[in-house]
């Protein structure tokens, strides 16, 4: 996601009572979340409803409760590759199938439109994460319309992972949400990446009714409730004069930080390479070395003190994911960072 704020930032931002804040008890919240934040958050989702909407410990949670609400033994899951990985892990996890989809890198990141309609056969759930990490690529019209036809010819749910809607690079318009778009939908959504508040753990899920209302049943057994302090600060955040703010906020940091990174890797062109994200705070890299990923992000992290994923754990080599919604002198401090370590690779050649 894109670099946090501090609680002073958002108090001011969000133009928040701290004197009410301060005055409210440590107790337990109401469990399916706060009516006013689950108001607020239902009003980003056409034709939804408060009762549509239970409030989570972080999207992880609200991943966690949609496998464990909608799958059972014998059930299939379809995932994207690369993708992120969290509640397809929670499906083997469960001992389930997980059938997975290979995006077309060289179509920059499309469906296979042929390998989703046959994966789909008989699949209970079909899982995607829009806009997409680690591409950062945003479905296109068309690739939405065949995942939702695929999924209505089953009969399987989708469940929409959309915590990067709101980080688009190219527009002001978020993403829209595949809530709505057909009857069986389960749509993810948090504070952490688009508002930059991944501290206040505070995640949602949105589905009709009857899935709510299991889904709390699991979510009560889980952890009762996210926590009140987070809740109220999230209510606050969303308030339509903050959440401008923030995605504005965040918009400007991600723009700039793919700026920055296109100008560092553009001095090494025989070395990298990355399709444009649309929207989110990363990039997948490809590179080209003579070590592969893992080896790449482990002598990063040892030598140099910087952080990047391996394309390994996504399934594909001669790649890294990278985030750049950072200040400005430490996102270029990290990359030179990186260039340094390219350096002595490339010399021992």
């Amino acid at each position: 996601g894109v670099h946090p704020l501090s609680y002073a930032e958002l108090f001011a931002l969000a133009q928040i009572d701290t004197e009410a804040l301060f005055a409210t008890l440590v107790d337990y919240p109401q469990v399916n979340g706060l009516t006013s934040l689950r108001e607020k958050i239902a009003a980003l989702y056409p034709g939804a409803c408060p009762d549509n909407v239970l409030v989570t410990v972080g999207a992880t949670e609200a991943n966690t409760l949609a496998a464990q609400t909608l799958l059972a033994p014998g059930d299939a899951l379809v995932r994207f590759r690369p993708t992120y990985e969290q509640l397809p892990g929670n499906a083997l996890n469960l001992g389930l199938e997980v059938r997975t989809v290979d995006l077309l890198a060289d179509q920059d990141w499309a469906v296979d439109q042929d390998a989703l309609a046959q994966a789909a056969k008989g699949a209970r759930a079909i899982h995607l994460v829009n806009p997409r990490n680690p591409t950062g690529r945003i479905l296109s019209p068309e690739d939405r319309v065949a995942l939702v036809a695929a999924a209505e010819h089953e009969g399987a749910w989708i469940i929409a992972d959309e915590v990067y809607a709101g980080t688009e690079r190219a527009a002001d318009a978020p993403t829209p949400s595949f809530w709505g778009e057909t009857e069986r939908v389960i749509a993810i959504n948090s504070m952490s990446k688009a508002y930059g508040l991944p501290g206040l753990r505070l995640g949602w899920l949105v589905a009709p009714e009857e899935i709510v209302e299991a889904a709390w049943r699991r979510h009560e057994y889980a952890s009762i409730a996210a926590s009140m302090m987070s809740m109220h600060l999230a209510d606050a955040a969303l308030a339509p004069h903050a959440r401008e703010r923030l995605t504005a906020r965040a918009r400007t940091l991600i723009r700039r930080g793919f700026d920055t990174l296109a100008e560092h890797l553009a001095r090494r062109p025989e070395v990298f390479s990355v399709v444009p994200p649309q929207a989110s705070a990363m990039s997948f890299v490809g590179f080209d070395l003579p070590i592969g990923s893992e080896e790449l992000s482990r002598r990063l992290r040892v030598e140099e003190d910087v952080l990047v994923i391996p394309g390994a754990r996504f399934g594909l080599e001669n790649r890294f994911r990278i985030s750049t919604a950072l200040p400005e002198p430490h996102l270029r401090e990290g990359l030179a960072r990186l260039d340094a370590l390219v350096g002595r690779v490339l010399s021992v050649r």
